[in-house]
């Protein structure tokens, strides 16, 4: 459980930071990047959220709390001494998503071009949150070179992005409403 009784602490004053396990790491570190960005994500889904309604607003409701699940997973090594019973990405998160994304993709048309980001007010956040999550799945890639990560993290992010793909053109009207890119329009 999570008790925050004091919000700043002063011990990042000289740009390093903890981790989960106690390791401190300065903050431009990519572990700190990839959970960092994770966060910003998971801010502009907040945002997605004031324009989304139904079961769109439960889904991203869930993938929100995913997101700090996911946040909590990088914060610590898979490597650290006291790494038992802690809080990891499961498969079944990554199977929860890719389920969603066929029931919404079965009612949409297929794509005939490239969409740009846009449409409705939830679209257009929902493109913003799919853009910095491919952000924090290159990042967690970045990391995943350097050191162990858990492998459902990396396939969480990578069908986020595709998630929230699907989910822009379900709220663009179920894909009526698509801003579609046409090549060379504006030569």
């Amino acid at each position: 459980m999570v008790v925050l009784n004091r919000i700043y602490t002063k011990t990042g004053d000289k740009g390093e930071t903890a981790l989960g396990d106690g390791t401190r790491l300065p903050k431009f570190a990519l572990r700190i990047e990839a959970y960092g960005t994770v966060d910003e994500a998971n801010a502009a889904l907040g945002l997605a959220r004031l324009h989304t309604r139904g079961e769109a607003d439960v889904m991203l409701a869930r993938i929100q709390n995913d997101l700090f699940d996911l946040g909590a997973d990088l914060c610590v090594p898979e490597t650290a001494k006291r790494n038992e019973n802690r809080l990891r990405i499961a498969d079944v998160q990554v199977e929860r998503l890719e389920r969603e994304i066929d029931a919404m993709n079965a009612e949409l048309a297929p794509l005939t071009s490239f969409v740009l980001p846009g449409g409705t007010a939830a679209s257009a956040h929902l493109h913003l949150a799919r853009a910095i999550v491919r952000r924090a799945e290159r990042a967690m890639v970045h990391l995943a070179t350097e050191e162990e990560i858990n492998p459902a993290a990396v396939r969480y992010a990578n069908r986020l992005s595709d998630h929230l793909f699907v989910m822009s053109r379900y709220l663009n009207n179920k894909g009526t409403g698509d801003v579609l890119w046409t090549p060379g329009q504006n030569r």
